[in-house]
């Protein structure tokens, strides 16, 4: 049987979502406010969920002390109060949305899970923008 176990942490972004190839009026009328010239920023939750089956010796998928690490050191510290556009090594020359955000987690996490973990596999990285709008990598 394999276990599902998570992690979320918390980290604050502003971006712009903004295509360069289009008008000023293109980007206003595909994405609407969130193509001001200012930028404008969120309270990201990330949830970080590893499958597997518990270690005989630990009892653990994961030891969420050692995934709050990894989340931390590789995400949320290049992330927190940063401009996405900007000021993150991983998202340049990238469109700042959720999606594309989510999946550049995912391709961070996803090779250090093994590092950390006996038994585990990422399943899963959610990315919420807002309490109501959120996108998920599934596995």
């Amino acid at each position: 049987m394999e276990v599902l176990v998570s992690r979320k942490e918390h980290f604050n972004a502003a971006h712009k979502l903004y295509n360069p190839t289009w008008s000023d009026e293109k980007n206003k009328e595909v994405f609407g406010p969130c193509a001001n010239e200012n930028w404008h920023g969120h309270n990201f939750e990330l949830i970080v969920t590893v499958i597997g089956t518990p270690d005989p010796e630990t009892g653990f998928v994961i030891d969420l002390k050692k995934l709050s690490t990894l989340i931390r050191a590789e995400v949320t510290d290049k992330v927190d109060h940063k401009n996405l556009n900007l000021d993150v090594d991983f998202m340049q020359g990238k469109m700042a949305s959720s999606e594309v955000l989510a999946t550049e987690i995912w391709k961070i996490l996803e090779p250090q899970i093994p590092v950390v973990s006996k038994t585990g596999r990422l399943h899963s990285v959610k990315l919420y923008e807002t309490p109501r709008n959120f996108v998920e990598i599934l596995a």
